[in-house]
């Protein structure tokens, strides 16, 4: 294989990458929420109450970049800070009931949006896709 066909590779790989991306922004408008406030609340909706450094290594994003993603949930009602009962100086970061009904339409939005997207592979093209992704995702 050389140079231009891994060139061709990557090019085709982020193409697919940013219309999924374009995909998944476009089935969050219902909720007005940014994909990366989407990500945090299904952390949350997955593990429970975290402390806002935890959550910010689940994203592995900056811990102030985790505070900016909190207070934007938090200012819509989606999640809600409170002390933790096993250290009175750290807080918790928790989805509230609003915020457990929208992360869990978002999650079905997001499933019937990757849904619809794979569609047009075959049973057998998905499953050597998977199996191919996984292993470039454990390099």
């Amino acid at each position: 294989m050389d140079g231009s066909d891994e060139e061709s590779l990557a090019e085709t790989f982020w193409a697919v990458t940013r219309r999924l991306r374009h995909q998944t922004k476009r089935a969050l408008e219902p909720w007005e929420i940014s994909p990366g406030q989407a990500r945090a609340l299904g952390v949350l909706l997955r593990h429970g109450a975290l402390r806002p450094g935890t959550l910010a290594e689940h994203l592995r994003i900056a811990p102030r970049s985790a505070t900016e993603v909190v207070d934007g949930l938090q200012e819509r009602g989606l999640v809600e800070r409170r002390p933790d009962p096993d250290d009175r100086r750290a807080t918790l970061v928790a989805p509230t009931a609003e915020g457990d009904r929208v992360g869990t339409a978002i999650q079905v939005a997001r499933a019937t949006e990757a849904e619809r997207f794979f569609a047009a592979l075959d049973p057998g093209d998905r499953a050597e896709l998977t199996r191919i992704l996984r292993r470039l995702r454990e390099e």
